[in-house]
């Protein structure tokens, strides 16, 4: 078994602060549901390409390969802001808040990233999970599918601040070692974006 890895774009402290807030009485009021799991704030990632398994001795070539993407990649202004719910508000599995783009260009500069992400595990030789790019910062997923058509309404209120992205990030995450049975999440590589 190898390691499970993703690249990401992780918000700024202003970034994650301002969300952590805003979901604080939602998650305080939903503390008695045993069925929904609140990402805690230290973990808010904006995901590019997860790889389930990869070979120990490829991490670092693809830590490498990224950074040569990246170097040629400009930097998006971005920020958080509506609902994005995994597969619908009737059903839901995850509940997430969407990425928007905020300079010129960024939307196709945010594809441009994860495609970059993918290609370069492609590149070196393992699986990424192959699902359609849609940029999003998971806050909570359910044991079983949910109704969340009142939270979705309360999202759709949400705009955090803008940010400029300077760098992706490699993590490595180690199911089951984080505080109640969690993932830990192991920061391997930060990687600058070019100009």
């Amino acid at each position: 078994m190898g390691t499970r890895l993703f690249a990401a774009i992780v918000p700024p402290a202003d970034a994650v602060e301002h969300l952590d807030a805003f979901l604080e009485p939602r998650r305080d009021a939903t503390a008695d549901d045993s069925s929904m799991r609140w990402t805690s704030a230290e973990q808010f990632h904006v995901t590019l390409a997860f790889m389930a398994d990869v070979a120990d001795h490829l991490v670092d070539d693809y830590v490498d390969r990224l950074a040569d993407g990246m170097a040629r990649t400009p930097i998006p202004v971005l920020r958080l802001a509506g609902p994005v719910v995994f597969p619908n508000a009737a059903e839901t599995r995850a509940l997430a808040v969407g990425v928007v783009p905020e300079s010129e260009g960024a939307d196709v500069v945010l594809e441009r990233l994860a495609g970059r992400a993918r290609n370069a595990a492609v590149t070196v030789g393992t699986e990424v999970d192959g699902q359609r790019f849609r940029p999003h910062l998971t806050i909570a997923r359910f044991r079983q599918r949910v109704d969340t058509t009142d939270l979705v309404r309360v999202l759709e209120t949400y705009t955090g601040p803008d940010w400029p992205v300077i760098e992706a990030v490699v993590i490595a995450s180690h199911l089951g070692e984080g505080p109640r049975g969690r993932p830990r999440y192991e920061v391997l590589a930060e990687i600058p974006l070019g100009q």
